[in-house]
């Protein structure tokens, strides 16, 4: 029979993987030999077991994590699912990239603090900029006890600009695109220089389509039709908000509802609309509670609704909270992303995948 199978070295010279490599998958239940001898505990293997080795040994090249190949490997016959895995390494990797390249230059100014910083400069739209201000503003954090959350994080990418703010119990992001000159970088503008520079943005109205972004060191500097607001970036690491954006690769929301929002921001604000009462951080708090109508649609839950099986999908959220989203996304159409109860509830533009927010559950 060990004629008729490829031995471990065989496979590590047609694979690409070394003999040790194949020693660790097969630990790891990844690539498991097709045989192995009782007594010498050699590890013998079929050529349809080729393929599948050298697909191994790519993914490994490009640091996917074990478990992500076992994950391409078990659905290696499902190119879409495995293309979602990809896509979502490849951003890691973008991400952890950019990552470095912020360090670094930290580390530059550290060992050398007289070296003139870099400087990055980004032509964007005024619109578009103004647009994702609004998008983000209200999710900035008010708490003097967490300086970190009192400004907009300015994350710049290599193709444009994006926008994040968070007060830790809601999370806003919005992308605008632009023409970047110089390294990706990341300042925090304090809040009081973000509205400073959302009424600079309404000043070019029908003067100039641009908006020049500066960021040099710690000076930001925001331009637009000769005139400029300065400020300088707030000295703290802002959250890394990215854990919340990447979902577990393969992985789709539960529901995805599109929702009506003058609608829901009718029923909302009602007197009478349906709420349940919460001890959240030792005080009493209405929580508006999401739930399906038969037609899998959105409907707000009250207290006798959450007697039925606690099998079916609903979400707990602060009202209010849901509300400063949807005036902040604008639109008559948005779609609320749900999870269940112990997930974060997103909230998408139809139009634009790079603007959303994100509103923290109220355990039920």
């Amino acid at each position: 029979m060990e004629s008729e199978l490829r031995s471990i070295g065989e496979l590590a010279r047609a694979s690409g993987l070394t003999v040790s490599a194949l020693r660790f998958y097969d630990r790891c239940g990844v690539l498991a030999p097709a045989r192995v001898d009782p007594v010498t505990g050699y590890r013998w293997y079929t050529d349809e077991q080729v393929a599948p080795a050298r697909l191994v040994a790519g993914l490994r090249r490009v640091g996917m994590p074990v478990a992500g190949i076992a994950e391409a490997l078990r659905h290696r016959a499902e190119p879409a699912v495995v293309g979602r895995l990809l896509d979502a390494h490849l951003r890691r990797l973008e991400d952890g990239l950019a990552d470095a390249r912020r360090e670094l230059s930290r580390i530059r100014v550290l060992l050398d603090p007289e070296e003139t910083p870099m400087t990055t400069r980004i032509a964007l739209s005024r619109v578009d900029l103004a647009a994702a201000v609004d998008a983000v503003r209200f999710a900035v954090g008010a708490d003097p006890e967490l300086p970190v959350l009192s400004g907009v994080l300015l994350d710049v990418e290599p193709d444009g600009v994006r926008l994040v703010a968070t007060d830790r119990h809601r999370l806003a992001l919005a992308r605008t695109p632009g023409r970047v000159d110089g390294p990706a970088v990341r300042a925090l503008l304090p809040v009081d220089a973000v509205d400073e520079v959302r009424a600079l943005l309404d000043t070019g109205a029908g003067v100039t389509p641009e908006a020049h972004l500066t960021l040099a060191g710690s000076d930001v500097t925001v331009s637009v039709a000769g005139r400029s607001v300065t400020a300088t970036a707030l000295p703290y690491d802002f959250p890394d908000y990215r854990r919340l954006l990447h979902r577990a690769a393969g992985d789709a929301p539960a529901r995805r509802i599109p929702v009506d929002v003058p609608a829901l921001r009718a029923a909302l604000r009602e007197g009478g609309a349906p709420t349940v009462t919460r001890d959240h951080d030792g005080v009493p708090l209405a929580v508006t509670v999401l739930g399906l109508d038969e037609s899998d649609g959105l409907r707000l839950l009250g207290p006798d609704d959450l007697t039925t099986d606690p099998g079916e999908l609903r979400v707990g959220v602060n009202g209010d909270y849901l509300l400063d989203a949807l005036d902040a996304a604008g639109g008559p159409q948005l779609v609320l992303e749900l999870d269940g109860p112990i997930a974060p509830l997103a909230i998408r533009r139809l139009d634009d995948e790079d603007a959303f927010s994100i509103l923290m559950p109220i355990r039920l």
